[in-house]
Formats: C-alpha cells, structure tokens, sequence
C-alpha cells in the first residue's frame, strides 16, 4: 500500500514557532496543544487538495456547438480544464473559476451519456487522470473522535459540487455503450482500485453511495480485476475486525459483495468457503454491527442458497460468537437466524437443531421481553414450525422445561402469553410427549424442592452449631479474663515486714494441725 507523504512544516508554522514551557514538557499531551489540535482540524479534505498556484480558467466553446472534426480536441480540453482544483472552504474564492469547471463537468457527462463515439482511444488516459485528480486524496480525520454513524452527523464534503459531477462522469464513462475494456483496463488497474477502495472510509454518505455503484461497474467490466478486487475488500474487513474496528464502507462493501456471491459459479471455491468462514462470520462481532447487519445477512443468506452445505458452518460460528452482555445484538442474531432458517433444507437443519434450539431455550429465558419475544415468534413461521414438528422428539425437551418455568415467572405478561401459545402448539403436536415431560418435569421440580428443604436445614445446622461454638468461645474468653483480673487483683508482693512475712505461713487450727494437713486425709479419700 502507498504512503502519502505530508509536506515539511514551513518555518512560519505554528508548530515550529509555539515554544512548550518546561512544566507542560512531562505531559505528552498538554490541554494548550490540545486546543490548537482541534482548531487546526478540518472540515473537508479539500484543503489537503487546494493548488496554491491556481490556474486561472476561461470558457471554452459548448461541446455542442463544436464541428465534428473538432469534438474530440475540445473533449480532451475540457477534460484538462477539469484537472484544476478549487478551495470550497472559502465560499467566496475564485467564484468565476469554480462555475466555468462545473459548466464544464456537466458538458462532460451530458456529452457521455446521450452522444455516440465520443469516447476514442486517446481520451482514455486523459478521462482517467482527471478523475484521478479530483476524487483520489487524503482523507481528513474524523472531527469526533468518538462518532457513532447512527446518532452523529456525518461530516460531508465540502467540495461535493464539483465532486459529484466527477463521479456522475465516471458512471457514464463506465456504462458507456462506446466503453472499451481493453482499452481501460492499461489505466483502471491496481493501484487505481486500491485507491478507489480507501475512499469507502469518506463519511459522506453521498460519496459512498456512488463508490458503490462505480466499483460494481468496474467488477462488472473489468475481469481481469475482481480476484483482486476481492482480496482487498477481504484485506479492509480483516484490518476492521481485528485492528481499528472503524471504517466507513463496511455497509456498501458487503452490498456489493451479496450481488458478486449470488453469481459464483458451483461448487464453491475454497477461496470463497474460506472468506465465509474466515471474514463474515466474525465480522458479526462489530461493535457497530447495527450499521450493517442487513447486508452481512444478505450475503450469509446468499452463501447458503448457493451451497446447502455451509449451513452448519454459518449456524455454529453464529452460535460460537453469540453475544452474551447486549441485548440489541441478540435480536439482530435471532433475526439473521429466522432468515436462515426459512432457507435451510431440512437435512441439514437435523444437523445443528440440538445446538441452536439450547441457545432459542436461553433466549426464552431471557429478562429482557425483547430478545425472550423475538425467540418466540420463531414459532409464528409456518416453514420453521413444520421443520420443529418433523423433529418434535428431539426439540420439545430442550425447551420445555425452560417454556415451563419462564411461563410462572417471567415479569412480562406478553411474553407470558406467547409461551401459553407454544405450549399449546406442543400439545396439539405430539400429546403424549407432552404429558410425559410434564409429568417428569413435575417429578424433578418435586426433587429439586426436596434438595433445596435438606440444603437449607443443613445451612440452618450449620449456622446453629457456628452461633453455639461461638457462645461457648465467648463463655471461654470470658473466664479467662475473669481469672486474669482476680490474679491481678490477689497477686503477692516482696516481703518486706515480718508481718508479711508471718502472713505467707499455714494457719494452725486448736487442734495444733495445719489447714493444709487437715485436709490431707480428705484428699486422699
């Protein structure tokens, strides 16, 4: 991939005049700096684009007018008039200039569009290089770091007066009946392509819409280009998956590609299961999924009708990547997967029934009503309900248990009826299975209350025995420090007085035996 190079600062530059003081050095991103980055940040990418040596323009003759000999002459002309660029950030700059190039540029694709043999061999280049100049440039970097596509407000193009009519052009060169292939193919190459698919990042939508439609017409014209093609629209969704998790096109992109995959020839290439695989099927863990979820289902649904036998691919890494924290994916995923399966044939649907209809089972249960409501009207489908009848012994008792309980103790009473509704379309489709599970169900519920009366009796044993060895460790430390203070408290001191001193000795009894004597024979007994 090319780099731009971005001119030196010139000496005058803010950036090389503005002096840091010593105390702002140790912070790599002080809040003065700050505040002149986000002054300095544009509104267009014009002005990378602006020619500070402006050509001054003059009208040339009305295309129209021109005599047949001279029609091809003033083409080319017109063309190079076109090469000129104009600053739109200044409503007010070379006004004069800015109507003559877009007189010029409607010319050119009225010319394109209604006339026959304009577009001769030595056009080609010139056609080319005046596209190129006007829509290939850097593409400025988004003035809120933080924009979310579905609540900002897109920055749109300054320039998009002029830049609109290039690409009208380039539409009507495409779709030119006196369009040559072999001849653009020497100029429309690689390098081209590649630039015209960094252009999907613009966040003008307008923009997006016409690369669009342009890169189908190249896919379509240009054979020789669409493995490349593939490759790096393949090369922009792995670096937005894995690496920035931020690019504008993925919506138009995954367009194009649900038309490329419905026309792949049978049987699937490698190349093409392994693109399936490999970049679709993650790219549903975008955070931004919303934005384009309509088009990656498209393009999975179109795998699918092309080859029955990625379906079990597409249902367990949906499965696999199945979110757990965010509800409004989890009702996208359950949408994808009512799409696939309106289209899956009923032999593979045995194959991956046991899996998914676990997870359908989580989502019944679900809190939030909405994903728990989207799960149940799996069964308001006619050909999904003919497809859980055929296999009735195998679904039911993976979800009645959750149908069951969720239906006594879900807060929301839609849900609650919507599940009374299923319920009562198991009865009807195999009764005696359905007794079965309601008995056994009542059986389990039974055990699992008896489990959860011994649980918690032998918690409440627990806690008694702790409050009661714990009483008698208070009792103890209680005696203890009782001991302690009377120790204290009759503790003997040195003696210092024959009084003292005569205290330490037995008391005698009348008997002439000593206290301790006397109880001598006691002891013994």
């Amino acid at each position: 991939m090319e780099t731009t190079k971005l001119p030196p600062s010139s000496p005058s530059s803010p950036t090389t005049s503005f002096s840091v003081p010593s105390a702002e050095k140790v912070d790599g991103f002080p809040r003065r700096s700050m505040r002149r980055a986000r002054q300095r940040r544009s509104h267009s990418s014009s002005q990378f684009r602006y020619q500070s040596s402006q050509v001054e323009l003059t009208p040339l003759p009305l295309l129209k007018d021109a005599p047949v000999a001279e029609l091809h002459d003033l083409f080319c002309k017109k063309l190079q008039q076109c090469c000129v660029l104009f600053d739109f950030l200044d409503c007010v700059a070379d006004l004069k200039g800015k109507e003559i190039k877009r007189a010029a540029l409607n010319e050119l694709v009225e010319s394109v569009a209604t006339s026959r043999g304009v577009l001769i061999e030595p056009l080609y280049p010139e056609a080319i290089k005046m596209i190129s100049v006007n829509i290939f440039r850097t593409l400025p970097p988004s003035e809120n770091q933080e924009f979310d596509p579905e609540e900002d407000e897109p920055t749109l193009e300054a320039s998009w007066p002029h830049l609109q009519l290039v690409y009208e052009f380039f539409l009507r060169f495409l779709e030119s009946p006196d369009f040559q292939p072999s001849m653009a193919k020497r100029y429309v190459d690689q390098k081209f392509v590649l630039q015209l698919l960094e252009l999907f990042d613009s966040e003008d939508p307008r923009e997006r819409e016409y690369l669009k439609t342009i890169l189908h017409r190249v896919y379509g014209k240009l054979l020789g280009l669409r493995a490349y093609i593939r490759k790096q629209i393949n090369n922009i969704f792995l670096r937005f998956i894995y690496e920035t998790e931020h690019f504008n096109g993925v919506a138009e992109l995954l367009e194009i590609l649900g038309s490329i995959i419905n026309g792949f020839a049978l049987p699937l290439k490698a190349e093409h299961k392994q693109f399936l695989v490999r970049v679709l099927i993650p790219l549903h863990t975008a955070k931004s999924l919303s934005i384009f979820h309509a088009q990656l289902a498209y393009c999975v649904v179109q795998f699918m009708e092309k080859d029955a036998t990625v379906t079990e691919y597409i249902i367990r890494g949906l499965l696999k990547y199945w979110p757990k924290t965010c509800t409004q994916k989890e009702v996208m995923f359950l949408g994808e997967i009512e799409e696939i399966l309106d289209v899956i044939e009923p032999s593979q649907f045995i194959r991956i029934q046991e899996p998914l209809f676990k997870q359908i089972a989580a989502c019944i249960s679900s809190p939030h009503f909405q994903v728990a409501e989207r799960a149940l009207y799996f069964w308001n489908n006619e050909y999904i309900l003919s497809l859980i009848e055929e296999n009735c012994q195998v679904i039911l008792p993976l979800v009645f248990a959750t149908l069951y309980r969720v239906s006594k103790e879900h807060w929301n009473q839609t849900i609650v009826s919507l599940i009374y509704n299923v319920l009562k379309t198991f009865m009807e489709m195999n009764g005696n299975l359905f007794d079965d599970l309601t008995a056994s169900y009542k059986v389990e519920k039974q055990k699992e209350m008896k489990r959860e009366r011994e649980r918690a009796e032998l918690w409440r044993d627990l806690e008694e025995h702790q409050e009661r060895r714990m009483q008698m460790l208070t009792e103890a430390a209680r005696n203890q420090r009782n001991l302690q203070e009377r120790g204290e408290r009759g503790a003997p001191t040195a003696p210092s007085s024959p009084q003292t001193a005569h205290s330490d000795r037995p008391e005698l009894k009348p008997g002439g035996a000593s206290s301790s004597s006397a109880g001598a024979p006691e002891s013994a007994t």
